[in-house]
């Protein structure tokens, strides 16, 4: 696409164009800039040159058409990359083992949130890092089938039509199901292209899929025939709303206000006033008591241990009064009821003590009939009418406010009931002795690595894991059952029906019939074999799994470090015999700009692609780049808002490169600028001042940045990136370049500035590339002479040449224009007003700033026919504004040229007069003992700073004024 611009350039335009002259009132002012071009004879020049990629196409826009970078062009940029096969591993020229990262699947249910906006930034910077860097890399990309959230979806689109999953068949439910899928499921995969992920499309992937199903059975299989898996009945977490089990990893504990019940329990063959108080938060729960339990060193109670006890409201019902020392007598009245079968801590203890289990609730959590005349209750209307009953019949003693600990089903919100039921486990045991050693011998790299320990501590304590659910959307658990025999023993594990009715035949003979289990198997449980089932496994020959697998890194939310990853690690090494990927990168929450999580009810829920319609994608990518690993990030509109003006900067710095270049048939200036080889050590050292230093400069930050990218310090690569930029490039070195461009006759100082504003902004571009894709492949691709597309270009190289005798000059010369622009602004000299200068040095430091005399004079706003460079102090010091930049620099502005003295004069007497008294009621409060002895002590230390900050201003206008009124002596 041609290219076009003014063919010539006024000093209205360069002031236009001019990308320092874009940031606001507030920054010019902060950084001193200038706001006039000087009137300096100007190149003519015309754009006419052609990307070498897109003269084809309409994809790309060039900043000097677009004033600025239109954020709706990322789709277009995205959809070419993704024509031309960017996102495909290339082994092509390959420089390095393939870099691989899976995704985290998403729920196919999901909708783009924060949390997936960060690993996805994260995620796909690297992928860009270590593609650019040569190595072929594979991003792979799917859905997970999320079987609670996906079948609770399904359900409440069913019940709007009046229909209710279980007015349909299984196979009818499912295919509503996949439907559904159909239909909806791709909405977070095209969201998340929205974000600009790299990742290849073409291997996407769903937990359901037909390859990933395979994996499951088998990985079941194999688990079961090492007697791995096995079934029991024992306590778990029940869900009545979803009407399955839960791990211990879904339920969320949450502090609610509630009741603290006091019953009595009369002891048997004891007087009518011989009873226990017992404090419980589950009444209801009694009809399930199977034992009264004591501390066995509680005073109070040792009398009663070995007796029995008579469960209130069950006719009689006797249970021992056992002593136990997990019983806290602190708690309540001392004693506990034990109902084993709907409480952990009481199932384990019953366990040991041999007690019985009695289950009193249905699946939904109505009570059954072990309770009684509370049969078909409601679990809470049960509590409610057994409170009552027991109050009427006078053993209730009292109910008290009291701050409950509810568990809930992360994924339905209702509370969920300890129930013993039976499920299929996985031991895990020996599969977590695996986990903790590949990280004992540093085969796997957790980062940050303070998750270290807690990975060890969980690994160390876990639990056998119940990988069945009660639900109808998922993985059937491959088990077969025969008809009229027991399901505990008699069972057949095969991978299809077939397979099954073979093997149980062969056993029971060929009359035989069989029956699938109807629970399927824990969503984890797919997810966990993630970083292989993608690549083929269990096919070892499959080409992906020979080329890809193991993985490099593993990047996701230290939130799920259990859930999923520790799980993903055990069972990669179980199956495959290797660690599953080398690294762990746990990213932290987005929280509101308070430090609170998003949530609905708070309000505060910041929706990604509203925010990219607002800022750009690549403003939100570097603003949730920059947080440190494993730590929360606080996101807000004023980061936003700050990355987009990054951006915006970005793109006017290209505008400035690009209109500051020869024309592309000016096929002489063209050879001059490209012989210039600046990634030399004698070309950098031939460099005059200015250019060796932003070179030198950058070539220290492609190593810096570099080995912050290759450590995945996001955070430090970024603000690096944005500190040179911003920093030196465009507040420095684009200011100091208008010399030679706009005031040198000499070609060959122009093509040299030329060839360095070309050299150090590409490579600007490919740093920043993989935090911010858009705009640095939209600018990429309007620089003349691109053979590659920024995304595929090869990484600058590192340990380049630099000069650090350069940057130590040019360091002072910077001190030396702050210190002038300090004085400048102190003395409120108009920005358009040019100031005469004396500087005083040594004579090495005068002849390399004085060679720079003209970018002192542009940037510092001197009068460049009265500077002046001397050895020794001007004649009329006392009429100057002396200034001291460092040991042997040093400068002289002479005062007139800066401010009228006698109006001066009369400005600061009455500003001091006004502040003298400002001051002086200050210190009266201060010194009223009436204010320091009443006043809360935050008003007297707020009073105190604001005395202390008044009096040093006052000395500084006094020694300013002194300073003024010295001048008019010496003159007159």
């Amino acid at each position: 696409m041609a290219l076009t611009s003014p063919s010539l350039l006024s000093s209205r335009s360069i002031y236009r164009l001019n990308p320092l002259l874009f940031s606001s009132p507030a920054s010019r002012r902060r950084r001193h800039l200038s706001l006039i071009t000087p009137q300096w004879n100007l190149p003519r020049f015309s754009r006419k040159f052609f990307s070498a990629l897109t003269s084809e196409n309409e994809t790309f826009t060039s900043p000097e058409i677009a004033k600025t970078f239109d954020f709706t062009s990322e789709e277009r940029i995205y959809n070419w990359w993704e024509s031309q096969g960017f996102f495909k591993p290339s082994f092509e020229n390959a420089t390095g083992d393939p870099f691989v990262v899976m995704m985290p699947p998403p729920n196919v249910t999901g909708y783009l949130h924060m949390g997936h906006a960060m690993f996805v930034t994260l995620e796909d910077i690297m992928a860009r890092y270590f593609r650019m860097k040569g190595r072929p890399t594979l991003w792979l990309p799917g859905t997970d089938h999320a079987g609670i959230a996906t079948q609770l979806v399904v359900e409440k689109m069913l019940a709007k039509e009046g229909i209710k999953r279980t007015d349909l068949s299984r196979e009818e439910f499912t295919k509503k199901v996949w439907e559904w899928k159909e239909k909806y499921g791709g909405t977070i995969t095209k969201q998340i292209r929205r974000l600009g992920a790299s990742c290849d499309w073409n291997r996407e992937h769903f937990t359901l899929d037909e390859q990933l199903s395979r994996a499951v059975v088998e990985a079941f299989i194999k688990l079961h025939e090492k007697g791995l898996i096995y079934q029991g009945s024992y306590m778990v977490n029940w869900s009545p709303k979803l009407q399955t089990a839960v791990s211990d990893l879904e339920v969320v504990h949450s502090e609610e206000p509630g009741f603290l019940y006091h019953i009595k329990y009369r002891v048997a063959g004891g007087s009518k006033d011989d009873y226990l108080t017992i404090a419980t938060t589950r009444p209801e729960t009694l009809f399930a008591d199977t034992a009264i339990a004591v501390h066995p060193e509680d005073e109070r109670y040792k009398q009663y241990v070995g007796k029995l006890a008579i469960v209130p409201m069950t006719f009689g019902r006797h249970i021992p009064i056992i002593a136990d020392k997990y019983v806290d007598p602190a708690f309540g009245t001392g004693i506990m009821k034990m109902s084993p079968g709907h409480d952990h801590n009481d199932y384990h203890i019953a366990r040991k003590f041999g007690l019985p289990m009695l289950n009193i609730m249905n699946k939904d959590g109505t009570l059954n009939e072990v309770a009684g005349i509370y049969s078909d209750m409601d679990r809470f209307e049960a509590r409610k009418k057994l409170w009552a009953d027991l109050d009427e019949t006078g053993l209730a003693v009292k109910k008290e406010p009291y701050t409950l600990r509810v568990p809930r089903s992360q994924r339905g919100g209702e509370v969920v009931e300890p129930l013993v039921s039976k499920q299929w486990f996985v031991t895990m045991e020996p599969l977590a002795e695996k986990a903790l050693d590949a990280v004992e011998k540093g085969e796997l790299t957790i980062l940050p690595d303070r998750y270290e320990k807690i990975y060890k501590h969980w690994l160390t304590n876990i639990k056998d894991w119940c990988i069945s659910r009660q639900l109808w959307w998922g993985h059937r658990i491959p088990v077969w059952y025969i008809e009229g025999q027991d399901c505990e023993e008699h069972y057949i594990v095969a991978r299809n029906e077939s397979e099954a009715l073979e093997k149980a035949k062969e056993k029971y003979g060929k009359s035989v019939e069989i029956y699938q289990d109807p629970d399927v198997l824990d969503t984890w449980f797919s997810s966990s074999l993630w970083p292989f089932s993608t690549l083929g496994w269990p096919d070892l020959s499959s080409e992906d799994f020979k080329r890809f697998y193991p993985t490099t890194i593993l990047e996701t939310g230290h939130d799920i470090l259990f859930f999923w990853v520790a799980r993903m690690v055990m069972m990669g090494i179980e199956f495959t015999g290797k660690v599953p990927f080398s690294y762990i990168y746990l990213h932290g929450l987005i929280r509101d700009s308070q430090g609170r999580k998003m949530s609905k009810s708070l309000g505060n829920v910041i929706d990604p692609l509203d925010t990219i319609n607002e800022y750009g994608t690549d403003a939100l990518r570097f603003s949730i780049s920059l947080g440190t690993a494993g730590q929360d990030l606080n996101l807000n509109a004023e980061r936003l808002a700050a990355n987009k003006a990054f951006t915006n900067k970005l793109w006017n710095a290209g505008k400035f490169v690009l209109q500051n270049l020869p024309n592309r048939s000016d096929s002489a200036a063209w050879e001059l600028l490209l012989a210039n080889k600046i990634d030399l050590e004698k070309s950098v050292l031939d460099l005059p001042l200015p250019e060796c230093w932003v070179v030198s400069e950058l070539h220290e930050l492609i190593d810096n940045v570099t080995a912050s990218y290759d450590k995945f310090f996001f955070n430090d690569a970024g603000r690096e990136m944005y500190d040179f930029f911003w920093g030196d490039f465009a507040d420095w070195y684009i200011e100091a370049s208008k010399t030679r461009l706009y005031h040198s006759d000499n070609k060959k100082v122009a093509s040299v500035s030329q060839s360095v504003l070309l050299y150090v902004f590409e490579n600007i571009l490919k740093l920043l590339h993989p935090f911010m894709p858009f705009v640095t492949e939209e600018l990429w691709q309007a620089l003349p002479y691109r053979e590659k597309a920024l995304m595929v270009s090869d990484w600058p190289k590192t340990s380049l040449p630099r000069d650090e005798i350069s940057i130590k000059r040019f360091q002072n010369l910077q001190s030396l224009t702050r210190a002038i622009r300090n004085a400048r602004a102190e003395y409120s000299v108009e920005p358009a007003k040019r100031i005469s200068a004396s500087i005083v040095a040594s004579s090495d430091v005068l002849s390399y700033i004085s060679s720079e005399k003209e970018v002192l004079s542009l940037l510092s706003r001197l009068d460049l026919q009265h500077v002046h460079f001397n050895d020794s102090p001007p004649g009329d010091v006392s009429q100057s504004v002396h200034i001291v930049v460092g040991e042997g620099l040093e400068a002289y502005l002479p005062l007139a040229d800066m401010v009228d003295v006698s109006s001066e004069i009369q400005r600061l007497s009455k500003r001091l007069a006004k502040m003298q008294s400002e001051y002086d009621s200050l210190v009266s409060r201060l010194n009223a003992p009436s204010f320091v002895e009443k006043a809360p002590a935050e008003v007297v230390r707020g009073v105190r700073e604001k005395a202390n900050e008044a009096e040093e201003k006052l000395s500084l206008t006094k020694s300013r004024l002194v300073f003024l009124q010295s001048t008019v002596s010496v003159t007159k």
